[in-house]
């Protein structure tokens, strides 16, 4: 659980990092803020790119971030939108591998929370490694 300065925290990084989202194509900017466990807070923004495929999301990019500075543990995240959209079925994938109770923020342009929820909502039956074959 997080407090409500912890969310407004979160909602108020993903809107500031979505002033750099890189979206010339799509003009469709999207900002995340990712609290992870340790508490640090690890931001993200879209990243087009004129070959579609090669882009990222703003999710992806704050969990890359986080990952690659050891975390792998997350409590929260929020992302923000100009009209409250929700993440990609490739961001909620993303997001299962680290936790399926996630908590899940999802605000609009103004900063107003239109969604709570977490990522076991977001993807259920989610495949995760106890999916796979047992390595041996």
């Amino acid at each position: 659980m997080i407090t409500q300065a912890q969310r407004s925290e979160l909602v108020a990084r993903a809107s500031e990092a979505r002033q750099n989202a890189y979206a010339p194509y799509s003009n469709y900017r999207v900002g995340a803020a990712l609290l992870a466990e340790s508490g640090e807070i690890y931001t993200g923004v879209n990243v087009e790119n004129a070959v579609y495929p090669t882009g990222t999301c703003a999710e992806r990019t704050a969990i890359f971030k986080a990952v690659s500075e050891g975390e792998r543990t997350f409590t929260a995240i929020a992302v923000v939108t100009e009209n409250g959209g929700t993440p990609c079925g490739s961001c909620r994938q993303m997001l299962a591998e680290f936790g399926l109770d996630t908590l899940v923020l999802i605000a609009d342009a103004g900063g107003r929370v239109v969604s709570e929820t977490n990522v076991r909502a977001l993807l259920p039956q989610a495949f995760g490694a106890a999916d796979l074959p047992a390595r041996g």
